[in-house]
């Protein structure tokens, strides 16, 4: 039924012809536009103006900006900064939700450690997808441990990119379900900055400033984030369960006279992200999420976070000519986390007690508070973990025409090394009283004391072929990965190599694709790709593992004109295996061991379409309309037994995957006008799985619809009023049922604050 809708509303939306006034027209007047915005004379994205007029952020970018997305023979989503300044979210799962085939597990409500999955590539700690900021790899490990706790903060970006299937060349390692591409702010042209402060619900408030500017050949740019809250959870017996953000940024970028005959700029990223929460994996009993789904056990009390980032990037550009360039970045990021939380009581592990709340009643009343355990027989691990990534990539991006067509060629090569230092050890603690007390704790390092790292290179080159009405975009990726796991043991806390245990494995992969697009009319443009997917298996593989490996293909149109964009695709993904992996988070052991899935097809319809409905309403006002749909279906194709979490204790043929909404819809719908402008979001996803299995949905995450509102008014030319509301309908539903019990979404919070320009 909900497919059949939205089929019609597409087709509406396309038949009903465009009003004579452009949209961005009536937009003229909406208030506070952001100063970063070049004027429109100006050269696009990051303010080099080379004799070429060529821009060296494009090559750092997976799509290169919205006009670029009809030229790209696949599935690509591109959120400007109107549209994100728009709703003015910081939750990135708010934010991805307005694009079709992305899928988003909530966990804690506010976004902080998200789960991401494209095309049912799977969610967990957004470890299928590709994850970058300005075009390179930013999760802390992403060849040695994809699944960590570090997201680039989503409310101080300035464009996100989402780009899905055709990504596969030019991005990896993951290149099964596509890429995210998060870009921060750029150097303004010229001095200006903005400031937005904003206060809510539960003790909520955020900042977010920044300035910058261009003088000359030298542009600079500092900005900071924070974001803090109590939180919506109630402990038991009283407690925090908020947290606190910090990120900050600061660019400097040098480049050369306008008038030179080759172009170079220079460009220094710095950044710094730290996070503390008194967050928790320990979630609830089906029975007490029902009586009060914001509801914190009392055993939880001493449970919470801590993260420290910290990014480098050095960027150079140069353009030797005008029909090629070279665009080479060195990076490096350390992230440390310690999250300090309660693993098992009484030697059963958390997500076994409350998911058998019955079997293990005894220790279920001890994690309530509301029974005695004096044995220090609640251990609360401290799950201590060192990451790094870094590297050197080079893009070399051609442009001419060749053999009687026109091509845009891209070469580019990538070294990284990364690794994930695990130093963890358990704690005891006792409930006595309904009070949680400190034991003692076990030597260190006595859980875990291994050190993951992964060396990588990576090559690829596409051609983008245009002739006539006809495009292709053949190419060809090669990945070559070393992985390396050194165990110490328990008993070797100062690491002398004595009990040192060592495993090695490693994969080569060639990574082919090919796109082809047909523009059938000014408005109308039909595209197809095959690509190759491909997941590393990552260190400590067993020689059983096999990489994760898929063909997959997709087709659609995108239909635009003067105030109507759309887009449908359809996709198949055909998995010769599927890997699944154990992590605490999924309620596994936490091991990172890997599981092999076997065959696995997927397959789905992505769509989305938006127009401003002044014209059908006969208004001045400018009526933007967006809606995104997505319907995605997944089946394992073999029967096994197997332990993982997910998975566990058997699947059988035809089952379908856990955490696989078959249906998502987001609309929005807004009002402009000079001065004011206020936009209403309904976000619907529908039952899903928590494991795999067939027939009726039974004890997974249940369907949802989720209301949210954003207003603002101009209080003057550079000052403006801004309202929020999440949640509106305070839809109490189960977000999921990982790491251990249920857990709910946000409840209905509000916001007021405001935004100044300068």
């Amino acid at each position: 039924m909900i497919r059949a809708h939205l089929v019609l509303l597409f087709a509406a939306l396309l038949a009903i012809p465009a009003p004579a006034a452009d949209t961005e027209s009536n937009r003229a007047g909406e208030p506070n536009a952001s100063p970063a915005t070049p004027p429109p004379s100006a050269p696009p994205t990051l303010q080099i103006a080379t004799a070429a007029s060529i821009s060296y952020f494009e090559n750092l970018m997976v799509i290169g900006g919205p006009a670029e997305v009809d030229e790209i023979p696949g599935s690509a989503d591109y959120l400007d900064a109107e549209t994100l300044e728009t709703h003015d979210y910081a939750d990135i799962h708010r934010i991805l939700r307005q694009v079709p085939g992305v899928t988003v597990i909530e966990e804690e409500g506010y976004g902080l450690r998200p789960n991401i999955g494209m095309r049912g590539s799977g969610t967990e700690r957004s470890s299928k997808i590709t994850l970058l900021e300005d075009g390179v790899l930013i999760a802390p490990a992403p060849y040695a441990a994809p699944a960590a706790y570090y997201f680039p903060t989503a409310g101080r970006m300035e464009s996100i990119e989402v780009r899905k299937g055709s990504s596969s060349i030019i991005q990896g390692p993951f290149t099964t379900g596509g890429a995210l591409n998060l870009i921060s702010t750029s150097i303004p042209y010229t001095f200006g900055g903005r400031v937005e402060a904003e206060a809510g619900t539960d003790a909520t408030w955020r900042l977010h400033a920044a300035a910058g500017g261009t003088e000359g050949r030298f542009g600079w740019l500092v900005e900071t984030y924070q974001l803090r809250s109590d939180g919506f959870k109630r402990l038991d017996g009283g407690g925090e369960t908020g947290f606190e953000l910090a990120d900050y940024m600061a660019k400097l970028r040098f480049g050369t006279d306008p008038s030179a005959a080759v172009q170079q700029a220079l460009e220094l990223k710095l950044g710094r992200t730290e996070q503390f929460g008194d967050e928790t994996y320990l979630g609830l009993t089906e029975a007490d999420f029902r009586a009060d789904p914001y509801r914190r056990y009392r055993a939880s009390a001493a449970d919470s976070i801590d993260t420290e980032h910290d990014q480098i990037q050095l960027r150079h550009f140069i353009a030797p000519a005008a029909w090629w360039d070279v665009t080479s970045t060195v990076y490096r990021n350390d992230f440390f986390r310690n999250w300090h939380k309660l693993g098992s009581v009484g030697g059963v592990g958390i997500a076994s007690i409350l998911d058998d709340p019955e079997r293990y009643a005894a220790l279920l009343a001890v994690v309530r508070g509301e029974a005695d355990a004096a044995d220090g027989s609640l251990l609360v691990r401290n799950n201590r973990r060192d990451y790094y990534g870094r590297g050197i990539q080079s893009v070399i991006a051609m442009r001419g025409s060749w053999l009687g067509a026109e091509h845009s060629v891209e070469i580019g090569g990538r070294w990284h090394e990364d690794a994930e230092d695990r130093f963890q050890e358990d704690e005891r603690w006792s409930m006595l009283g309904g009070s949680l007390s400190f034991v003692d704790s076990l030597a260190p390092g006595s859980n875990a004391n291994r050190v993951s790292s992964a060396d990588a290179v990576a090559m690829y080159v596409q051609d983008q072929i245009v002739f006539g009405r006809w495009w292709l975009t053949p190419g060809v990726r090669f990945e070559t990965i070393d992985f390396t796991r050194r165990d110490f043991g328990g008993n070797d806390p100062d690491r002398t190599g004595a009990n040192l245990s060592v495993r090695s494995n490693g994969v080569d992969a060639w990574i082919p694709g090919l796109g082809a697009g047909f523009r059938a009319s000014d408005a109308l443009s039909l595209f197809a790709g095959i690509h190759k997917g491909f997941a590393p298996p990552g260190p400590g593989a067993s020689r059983e593992t096999e990489p994760e490996r898929s063909i997959n293909y997709e087709a659609g149109f995108r239909f635009n004109r003067p105030g109507i964009r759309s887009q449908v695709v359809a996709f198949f993904s055909d998995y010769d295996n599927l890997l699944g992996r154990d992590t605490l988070s999924s309620g596994g052991t936490g091991e990172g061991d890997l599981f092999n899935g076997g065959a696995v097809n997927l397959w789905g319809l992505e769509a989305s379409a938006e127009r401003d409905l002044a014209g059908m309403l006969g208004t001045s006002a400018s009526v933007p309309f967006r809606v995104a749909y997505t319907h995605t279906r997944g089946e394992f194709r073999s029967a096994f037994e197997t332990s993982f979490a997910d998975w566990a204790p058997s699947v059988e043929r035809g089952d379908e995957l856990p955490y696989l909404p078959e249906n998502q819809v987001t609309t929005t719908l807004g009002w402009v006008v000079p001065r004011a402008s206020a936009f209403l979001t309904a976000a619907y996803q529908s039952g899903m799985r928590t494991v795999a299995g067939r027939g009726p949905v039974e004890g997974g995450a249940e369907s949802a619809m989720v209301l949210d509102a954003t207003a603002k008014y101009g209080l003057m030319p550079r000052l403006d009023l801004v309202f929020q509301g999440r949640n509106l309908l305070d839809e109490t539903y189960i977000a999921a049922r990982r790491p251990a019990g249920l857990r709910p979404g946000l409840p209905r919070t509000f916001g007021i604050g405001l935004e100044w320009t300068f």
